[in-house]
């Protein structure tokens, strides 16, 4: 590597480590929504968001990217509510022919197109549906370091999972792939 070390990626799903969902709705506490926020009225999980999971993202040594469904409307509906400068988002690919094979296989679909956009850079992956099988694609064809984490969709992001991708980030990233 030349020049300045450039920072680890962490690719961020929305639905599930930010909008908790799929236990009991009385559960979920309900943050208020600025007036005006784009998408307030149309999706009423918006105000699941804890507000405070902005400022855990911001302290974080990486560089955040969403990877998430929501493509460039995370930039419009959430990043505002997280205190949140626009965001890079990952182009999701048109399907392909691998696509059926990777579903039997139980690879995620997001899973082929986040190692390509990291491009051998370190990465932190933050979503509710990944499992052993991407750990394992991962770490056959990226060539730096990476930690796909999974967050239980029930709770969304906890104390315990930014305590893991702080102590994962605060690795020395040298030359030397994992």
């Amino acid at each position: 590597m030349t020049g300045p070390a450039r920072l680890p990626l962490l690719f961020l799903d929305v639905d599930g480590p930010l909008i908790p969902f799929g236990a009991e709705p009385q559960r979920y506490p309900a943050y208020a929504l600025g007036p005006g926020l784009r998408g307030a009225d149309a999706n009423p999980l918006l105000s699941r968001i804890n507000p405070r999971h902005g400022a855990e993202l911001a302290a974080l040594p990486c560089e955040l990217v969403w990877a998430t469904t929501w493509m460039d409307e995370a930039n419009e509906c959430i990043a505002p509510l997280l205190g949140l400068q626009p965001l890079a988002v990952v182009a999701w690919p048109e399907p392909s022919d691998l696509d059926g094979q990777d579903e039997r296989d139980g690879l995620h679909w997001k899973t082929r197109a986040l190692v390509d956009r990291a491009a051998g850079r370190p990465f932190v992956w933050v979503d509710d549906e990944a499992t052993d099988t991407d750990r394992a694609w991962v770490a056959a064809h990226h060539e730096g370091c990476a930690l796909v984490h999974r967050v239980d969709a029930r709770v969304g992001l906890t104390d315990g999972d930014y305590a893991a991708l702080a102590a994962w980030l605060g690795q020395p990233f040298g030359a030397e792939p994992r």
